[in-house]
């Protein structure tokens, strides 16, 4: 069945029908209720706070600072609009690098001392933004996510940097770990705790309200979660695959009492797929039966078993973490289950599944997480390629219960304030929402900033956007 553009699913019945037929099980209410009795408008109790609203931004990584860590005039740009979106959870608005070997590329930013007043003035950028607009200017609960990028770090260049956890009989090839030298001893992992909690130390200075540990998206701390194989304390059993996070948290709750917690989880996860002979996404080949690697995976490497999720989530519940934004596998090898899309990444691969199909699941996974921990805070992920049904689905999603908050990542590139006009009961601007195109993905694939060049009129009048056309035209000619 050929996929359909959502843009041309213009009725109610369009858009259910197509869902129905493509097997995507979404909720979703057919009349969006008045801004104000909006379920998206209902306030939320968290730790003696009051958040307006249930929408969240996203952290991302904008490939636009500076050799040395600090935000550019483009960081400042995107945090401002972030305060522009009217969203009260910000979690982190970026993925920050704790020292400078786990930067995913080398624009990444960098939370240490001299980059210190950059960090916090992008949270004051935000502040000031969101104060211009809104009248409950300060009820915004923001945070920061810290990261180490593990297999992904190219921290100098374009050239891989990598230090994993342990030898992958697939990424390993893909990613130029072509011996030992890569893998981290656990004297080392130890010095990254460290790390983790200077930069948690910092993170409260510039204000921020919590900090995220990240374990998503094939990065160093969800890296941790599928050691099966790893010998020493910090691999094989659940116990130590969970000891980075417990040890971290230990730590800064030692260095920064009264800084708050949350972790961004790639609940589940998939084997690495690969183009097939049609450029149709495929598993890739695997040895054994059973594929390991896969926290939150069933053995098959394309299902998901959320045994280990539910208690790696009653972990964080002993450890009093209450923010969890569930989020699924990684845009480096298997981005249709993490961020559906209906045109892939010039590096990418032909859709597998309708992308529909990849926003249900991620829906259903946090559903069901949230059924079992109705005591935690959960941030749902995945809506952005619902477009112009994104309210419609949203609202549903948090009428029901299945989620707490709505995440928005891409969509806030595109459209920052479409929580704003949702809210405000204005009718959405169709020319802003984000379609998928993911050029906010090829553009860093191909050594230029993040942002959406098609739809943002900064990045479409900038010469990179000419050289990111003449790159996909190429891609679709091969």
């Amino acid at each position: 069945m050929a996929i359909r553009r959502v843009a041309q699913l213009r009725t109610f019945e369009q858009f259910t029908s197509y869902c129905r037929a493509v097997g995507a099980d979404l909720p979703i209410d057919e009349q969006l209720a008045r801004a104000a009795a909006s379920p998206l408008a209902r306030s939320y109790a968290y730790r003696g706070r009051t958040l307006a609203n249930r929408f969240c931004i996203l952290p991302m990584e904008g490939w636009d600072g500076t050799a040395d860590g600090l935000p550019s005039e483009l960081t400042r740009r995107r945090w401002r609009r972030f305060g522009q979106s009217g969203a009260k959870l910000i979690w982190g608005g970026e993925a920050v690098a704790v020292r400078h070997d786990g930067r995913a590329n080398a624009r990444q930013l960098v939370i240490n001392a001299a980059n210190l007043a950059g960090i916090a003035g992008l949270r004051d950028d935000l502040l000031d933004a969101h104060a211009q607009d809104f009248a409950d200017a300060d009820d915004l609960l923001i945070g920061l996510q810290l990261t180490h990028s593990g297999r992904f770090c190219r921290p100098n260049s374009a050239q891989l940097e990598p230090l994993v956890l342990y030898r992958h009989p697939v990424l390993d090839a893909r990613f130029q770990v072509e011996d030992d030298s890569c893998v981290m001893s656990d004297a080392e992992i130890e010095q990254l705790i460290e790390d983790f909690g200077q930069a948690s130390v910092f993170a409260q200075r510039a204000g921020f309200d919590f900090v995220d540990i990240k374990h998503c998206h094939g990065y160093l701390g969800h890296e941790f979660l599928s050691a099966v194989d790893r010998d020493g304390k910090y691999g094989g059993s659940f116990e130590n695959r969970t000891r980075f996070l417990r040890e971290t948290v230990e730590l800064i709750r030692a260095r920064v009492p009264g800084l708050d917690i949350g972790v961004r989880l790639s609940a589940i996860d998939w084997i690495p797929f690969q183009p097939g002979s049609d450029r149709i996404g495929e598993p890739a080949p695997f040895s054994t039966k059973r594929y390991p690697y896969a926290f939150g995976g069933d053995g098959t490497g394309t299902g998901y078993d959320l045994s280990e999720p539910r208690r790696f989530l009653d972990l964080l519940q002993s450890l009093d973490i209450q923010l969890v934004c569930i989020t699924a596998g990684s845009p480096y090898y298997n981005f249709h289950i993490q961020r559906p899309a209906i045109f892939p990444p010039s590096d990418g691969y032909l859709l597998p599944e309708d992308p529909l199909v990849g926003v249900a699941r991620q829906i259903q996974v946090t559903a069901e997480l949230k059924e079992s921990f109705p005591d935690l805070t959960l941030v749902g992920s995945g809506y952005s390629y619902l477009q112009d049904w994104l309210p419609n689905v949203a609202q549903a999603a948090t009428r029901q219960g299945l989620t707490d908050f709505v995440g928005l990542g891409r969509m806030a590139l595109s459209y920052p304030q479409l929580p704003a006009d949702l809210l405000a009961g204005r009718p959405l601007q169709r020319k802003r929402i984000c379609r998928t195109f993911s050029d906010c993905t090829t553009a860093p694939r191909n050594g230029m900033v993040s942002g959406c060049y098609p739809l943002d009129e900064q990045y479409k009048a900038s010469d990179e956007y000419k050289r990111l056309l003449e790159i996909k035209k190429a891609a679709t000619s091969r």
